[in-house]
C-alpha cells in the first residue's frame, strides 16, 4: 500500500520488502478545475487548457549550480544519463499522470545530493491562470522495477494567485535515498525565477 504524505512529511525511499531502491518513475498531475459563471465559462464547457510544465532541479551540496542541471521539455535528458523526463503535456486533460520522470538512482553520480521537482503555467501571466484554477495535482513515487506506488503527496492547499509549485524532493543522505513532501505555491513565472531560489 502507498503512503499518503503530509506537507513536510519525509520518508525512505525502500521497496516494499525494504530492499534498497534503485529505480523509480516520479509521476505529477493535476486537473482544470470548473470555472463558474459568465459567458466564456458556459462557452468553453467550463473548463480551460493548463500547459503546466514538470521539470527538475539536479543539485550539488542542496544547490542548483549550472543550468545543464535542469531537466525539463527542454532538455529531456540529464547529462548523466541517470533522470528521463517522458515530454511536456499541454493540456492537463486525460487520466493519471500528465507528466513522468523516470530516475536511476545507482547512476546519479556522488556529487549531486537533491533533486527538486517543479510544476510551473506556461505564459500563465499572459493567460491569467494560476494554480488555484487547478484541482487534484499530487506527486507520486513508483518503484519502476515492480511498478508499484510507494508514497502519494496530493497537494491540496490554497495556491491561488501562485504560478508556479516545489511539489516535492528526492534528497540524498550518506547512502540512503529520501523523499520530502513540500507543496509550496510561489508566484515565480517560470524556470528562471525559480532557479534563483535554489542557487
Amino acid at each position: 500500500m502507498a503512503v499518503n504524505l503530509q506537507k513536510g512529511q519525509k520518508i525512505s525511499l525502500k521497496k516494499s520488502d525494504g530492499k534498497e531502491l534503485t529505480h523509480l518513475m516520479v509521476g505529477l498531475g493535476w486537473d482544470a478545475a470548473e470555472q463558474k459563471g459568465g459567458f466564456f465559462g458556459k462557452l468553453f464547457g467550463g473548463k480551460k487548457d493548463f500547459d503546466c510544465d514538470a521539470s527538475v532541479f539536479v543539485c550539488q551540496d542542496g544547490k542548483f549550480v549550472d543550468h545543464d542541471d535542469l531537466v525539463y521539455f527542454g532538455n529531456l535528458e540529464h547529462r548523466s544519463h541517470a533522470i528521463k523526463h517522458m515530454g511536456d503535456n499541454l493540456t492537463g486533460e486525460g487520466e493519471g499522470d500528465d507528466e513522468q520522470i523516470f530516475i536511476d538512482l545507482q547512476q546519479i553520480p556522488n556529487r549531486y545530493d537533491k533533486l527538486i521537482f517543479v510544476v510551473n503555467i506556461y505564459k500563465a501571466v499572459d493567460r491569467k491562470q494560476h494554480f488555484g484554477m487547478i484541482k487534484n495535482a499530487y506527486i507520486r513515487i513508483i518503484d519502476n522495477d515492480t511498478h508499484e506506488e510507494l508514497c502519494r503527496f496530493n497537494l491540496s492547499d490554497d495556491y491561488t494567485d501562485m504560478l508556479s509549485m516545489i511539489a516535492g524532493e528526492v534528497y540524498r543522505r550518506g547512502n540512503e535515498w529520501k523523499f520530502n513532501a513540500v507543496g509550496t505555491g510561489t508566484k515565480d513565472t517560470g524556470l528562471n525565477d525559480l532557479a534563483k531560489r535554489f542557487r
